[in-house]
């Protein structure tokens, strides 16, 4: 009556589909060490997209924290923005980039008087700390020594890098 169900035929063994070679399950459930193979691992092939993604955002994050992107803010305004001062050549862009970002008008700049014509002042942090109106030094200067940007109302400018 065994030979009539054929058990064979539903045997569980483990292998290749198509091959009637069974591979004899493992004694216990370790793994066995590289050491005590006898035959040796298939070559191992290149995987493609080697680096791991990882590796390259970490790469690029370093490149834009030694970049020159810096955080801007607005008094009244509930969020931040983010901007590359590399992209700006100048005051000037940077102003006009900053008047479309906030939707305001930034007044003209002048040493002896600051902004004027505006209810904004754009003032910037720089490396120790210290607020500067936005104008008061070289553009690369600026550049290399902005952390934060603010624009903040005119009104408490005043006494910022000279008489606004």
């Amino acid at each position: 009556m065994d030979s009539d169900l054929n058990l064979k035929a539903t045997e569980l063994r483990l292998g290749l589909p198509g091959t009637t070679d069974a591979i004899s399950p493992p004694k216990n459930n370790k793994r066995s060490s590289p050491d005590s193979d006898s035959a040796p691992s298939p070559p191992k092939a290149q995987i493609v997209g080697w680096p791991p993604v990882r590796s390259y955002r970490k790469n690029n994050l370093a490149e834009v924290e030694s970049g020159s992107f810096v955080k801007v803010s607005m008094d009244g305004a509930p969020y931040l923005r983010k901007i590359d001062l590399k992209v700006y050549n100048g005051y000037l862009e940077l102003l006009e980039g900053l008047e479309k970002m906030f939707k305001l008008t930034i007044g003209e700049y002048s040493e002896r008087e600051g902004y004027k014509g505006s209810e904004y002042a754009p003032a910037y942090e720089d490396k120790d700390g210290d607020l500067m109106l936005v104008g008061d030094v070289p553009w690369e200067m600026f550049k290399s020594s902005c952390k934060k940007l603010r624009i903040m109302k005119a009104s408490d400018a005043r006494g910022l890098g000279c008489a606004v």
